[in-house]
């Protein structure tokens, strides 16, 4: 269906959704480098042309071509390569190794979706000492007034973007026009700046410079930031309207960076190149332009927290993440979520990063870490992939930009004592979550004392043809029929509760992002039946809705609640974790008044 979704109003809705991150790097990006650069038409030259080719490389080969062809039902992100890599293998350390890289790599991105607001706001609010009268605005201001409008921004994720968003597409179009014609007119007054669409440039600038050069990738880098957004949205949009949407973004970029570096070679002192360019060629229309620019980093970091929201419900249905409050901000598409911890968290640590960092060329020295370590991760995955899949040219492709990711990794590195260190305990708090959450979950499950199904129907077989049953149906939810928890045979065994039907629920996660089914299976015993919910890690999904239309209309619904017992502070935390985050049947919202919770007592 998406694929055939080519209409102007699909790239529109693309342009909103996807390009906000990647569509504002215009802003900061050879502003933060050339902090740094001496500014002669050598530099200039080498560095506009390593960031053409950079968009080139990373964003168009390896996220527009060769990880959008990787997908499941048209969905893509790095919980989508685990799962393809996990289907694929057979080696268990194999799919360890795949599974501790997509962790890292999930971890990553909320180190990203932190940052993104912050350095985009903050970028473009600075824009505002160049109007008149502001000359004098404070750093202190600048910042207050940042972190008010991310403070307006999370504070309006619960009401749901739904009536808004249709804004964004148009506004973005307006903004790509602006950074398209502004790079235009700059362009037109020294053409010999078009030398830097040869590749031969950047390269020289990265020979002639050494070491020195390797480490302004760490800068340069900043221009490709949001091209993973390219992929990771697919699902919502299909590939070929992002395909499309980006040839047009690409172009309106590129004319602006090349804009900025013959505005630069005119005029070396220029600090804040995009609005001193802008107000050169359009000073009426500054205040305007500055407002858009404005408008368009709110729309990035909507775009960045929409991601996050996506992020971790792929991450809660695929078992790796605890079971966060989800609430559903629209009735038309259930696909937008709100996960209030979620919102929260990235509040918080937006704010401190404004606060901590409190000018955006500072922000830049902790900016790059996680995107750069994404990309690697995504290539590293792909090769995987493509060589399971035999593919030679694919993999000999993937392993070219997998090289030029650990290279814009490695001029990373160097960022790491001046703030860069924030990027990785931002995205040590996600990491260390999940392992604590998978690894806890699995001690857990070893711990508790489950009852083989062949010893159990014997027993169950027994006590409903001898005890009295209570009338109508019961459901006990259940992860494996093959293994019956130790509530079930408390309940039915310890306090004598059986009821004429008997049904075990289970639901199951299956390895594709969409599709929904529920089912009986073949009947255990007689008065004890089993009920299947299959569905995609994507699903947002009704399980009372799903009960009624099998025809299930139960009097009561028994659920296990481990009460965990330990000494360890590790599994202490683990236990935490699980108190504060909603069960599986508050998760899926089983209907509420004929729940009961049946505890069991586990030590760890």
């Amino acid at each position: 269906m998406f694929e055939k979704q080519t209409s102007m109003k699909a790239v529109t809705r693309s342009l909103g959704l996807v390009f906000g991150d990647i569509g504002t790097s215009p802003i900061y990006t050879l502003t933060v480098v050339f902090m740094i650069l001496g500014r002669n038409e050598e530099n200039i030259l080498g560095v506009v042309s390593l960031v053409v080719w950079t968009l080139v490389a990373l964003v168009t080969v390896q996220y527009a071509w060769i990880a959008m062809n990787l997908s499941r039902r048209g969905e893509g992100g790095t919980i989508v390569l685990r799962e393809i890599l996990a289907s694929t293998l057979k080696s268990r350390r194999a799919v360890i190794f795949v599974s501790i890289l997509s962790f890292i790599g999930i971890s990553l991105l909320m180190g990203d979706g932190v940052i993104t607001p912050a350095i985009s706001i903050l970028s473009a609010v600075e824009g505002a000492v160049l109007i008149p009268g502001f000359e004098h605005l404070s750093k202190t201001v600048i910042v207050l007034i940042s972190m008010t409008i991310a403070i307006v921004l999370f504070a309006f994720q619960s009401k749901g973007t739904e009536k808004v968003a249709g804004a964004f597409g148009p506004i973005m179009i307006l903004w790509f026009a602006s950074l398209s014609f502004s790079g235009i007119f700059s362009i037109a007054d020294s053409p010999g700046v078009l030398k830097a669409l040869f590749p031969y440039y950047g390269i020289k600038y990265l020979i002639d410079n050494g070491l020195k050069g390797f480490i302004v990738l760490g800068e340069i880098i900043l221009c490709a930031t949001g091209g993973e957004a390219l992929y990771a949205d697919m699902g919502h949009l299909g590939s070929r309207p992002i395909r499309q949407a980006w040839g047009g973004v690409f172009i309106a970029l590129v004319l602006n960076y090349l804009g900025q570096a013959a505005f630069l070679m005119r005029h070396p002192e220029t600090k804040n190149i995009l609005f001193e360019m802008t107000i050169h060629y359009a000073r009426p229309l500054y205040v305007p332009f500055l407002l858009l620019s404005i408008a368009a980093t709110i729309i990035a970091s909507q775009a960045m927290i929409s991601g996050m929201f996506s992020i971790v419900y792929q991450g809660i249905n695929t078992r790796v993440m605890p079971m966060f409050k989800v609430d559903y901000t629209s009735q038309e598409r259930r696909s937008q979520i709100y996960i209030g911890s979620v919102n929260w968290f990235l509040l918080f640590a937006v704010l401190f990063i404004m606060l901590e960092f409190q000018e955006s060329s500072r922000l830049a020295a902790a900016y790059g870490l996680a995107v750069t370590g994404t990309m690697t991760l995504t290539g590293v995955m792909m090769i995987m992939i493509f060589s399971l899949k035999k593919q030679p040219w694919f993999v000999a492709l993937a392993a070219l930009v997998t090289c030029i990711d650990i290279s814009y990794l490695g001029a990373n590195f160097y960022k790491i004592p001046h703030g860069g260190y924030w990027s990785l305990i931002i995205a040590s708090i996600p990491l260390v979550t999940i392992v604590l959450y998978t690894q806890g979950q699995k001690r857990l499950y070893r711990m508790m004392d489950f009852m083989p199904l062949e010893d159990f129907l014997i027993k169950f077989n027994r006590v409903y043809e001898t005890s009295e049953k209570i009338k109508g149906t019961v459901l006990f939810l259940i992860k494996d029929v093959k293994e019956i928890p130790f509530y079930i045979t408390q309940t039915m065994f310890y306090h004598g509760i059986i009821y004429e039907d008997n049904i075990f629920v289970s639901v199951i996660k299956r390895d594709d992002p969409y599709g929904v089914i529920g089912f009986f299976k073949e009947d255990l015993a007689r008065g004890l039946r089993v009920f299947e919910i299959q569905m995609g890690y994507m699903e947002v999904i009704d399980v009372e809705e799903i009960l009624r239309e099998a025809g299930i209309d139960e009097r009561v619904v028994f659920y296990g609640l481990e009460d965990i017992a330990t000494r360890n502070l590790i599994w202490k935390s683990f236990a935490v974790i699980k108190r504060l985050t909603p069960t599986f049947i508050q998760f899926y919202k089983f209907p509420p008044k004929k729940l009961h919770g049946v505890l069991t007592k586990v030590g760890m």
